[in-house]
C-alpha cells in the first residue's frame, strides 16, 4: 500500500459530477465501517453509493486511502480530547473527560473502536496522528500521578483495557442499552482513581507486549483491500 504523509488533496476542483461520487461514497464507507468495522465490503459501499467498483479506485486506491478520508474528522476530534486534556489545570478531570471523549466517539463506530484498538497498516498522515495522541495520553497519566488522583500503579498501557472492553460492551448494547458503557466507564474510573487501592496481582503490560497484542486483534480483523 502505498503512504502518503499528508491527506490527499485533488491538485485541480473535481468535475461537479466526480464530486458527487467522491461524497457518495465517503458517506456510504461511514455508514458501513461504522456498522462493520474496518473490514466492510468496499463491493458494498460502491454498491450502496450507486457506484461501480472502478470508480471507488478510482477515488481511494486502498482501503486505507478511504478510511483516511472517512475518519479525518473523528481522529482531529480524538486529538483535539488529548490536547485539551493534557492542558486541563484539574488532571482528574482531564483524565476522566479524555477517557469519556474517546468512548464517545467509539460507542456507536465499529470502524472507530477499530482503529483505537488495533495496529493496522495506515497511512502515514493517521499513524503521525495516532503517534501524537500517544504522546499526550502519557501526559494526561503523567499529570494525574503528579497531582496525585491517579494510583500510582497504574500505567498508560493499562487504557488499552479500558479501549478493548469499550469496544465489546458498545458493540454488545449497542441496540440495546446504548447508554450501558457509560457505568462501565465510570466503575473502571473508580478502579483507577487513588485511594483506597490493593496490590495488582501482576505487573503492567510493556508497550511491546500491548503493541502485540494490537497486531494480534488487527491480524484477526485484517481487512482486504
Amino acid at each position: 500500500m502505498a503512504k502518503t504523509t499528508a491527506p490527499p488533496e485533488p491538485t485541480r476542483p473535481l468535475r461537479r459530477d466526480a464530486q458527487r461520487n467522491r461524497d457518495a461514497l465517503l458517506a456510504a464507507a461511514s455508514d458501513a465501517f461504522a456498522r462493520e468495522g474496518l473490514d466492510a465490503s468496499l463491493e458494498a459501499i460502491a454498491r450502496q453509493a450507486g457506484l461501480a467498483i472502478g470508480t471507488l479506485y478510482r477515488h481511494f486506491p486502498t482501503r486505507f486511502d478511504l478510511v483516511q478520508q472517512a475518519y479525518g474528522e473523528k481522529l482531529q476530534a480524538w486529538l483535539d480530547a488529548a490536547e485539551a486534556s493534557a492542558a486541563a489545570a484539574d488532571a482528574w478531570q482531564g483524565f476522566g473527560g479524555y477517557l469519556e471523549t474517546l468512548c464517545e466517539l467509539q460507542a456507536d463506530d465499529s470502524g472507530m473502536n477499530d482503529l483505537a484498538s488495533m495496529h493496522l497498516p495506515l497511512p502515514d498522515f493517521v499513524a503521525g496522528k495516532l503517534r501524537r495522541i500517544r504522546d499526550l495520553t502519557q501526559a494526561i497519566v503523567d499529570n494525574a500521578h503528579e497531582q496525585g488522583t491517579l494510583r500510582p500503579d497504574v500505567t498508560r498501557q493499562d487504557l488499552a483495557f479500558v479501549i478493548w472492553a469499550h469496544s465489546r460492551i458498545a458493540a454488545a448494547t449497542r441496540d440495546v442499552a446504548p447508554e450501558a458503557w457509560r457505568r462501565h466507564l465510570h466503575l473502571m474510573l473508580d478502579a483507577f482513581r487513588a485511594g483506597h487501592t490493593s496490590t495488582l496481582p501482576v505487573p503492567p503490560m510493556t508497550q511491546a507486549q500491548v503493541d502485540q497484542a494490537m497486531i494480534n486483534l488487527g491480524s484477526a480483523n485484517s481487512p482486504a483491500d
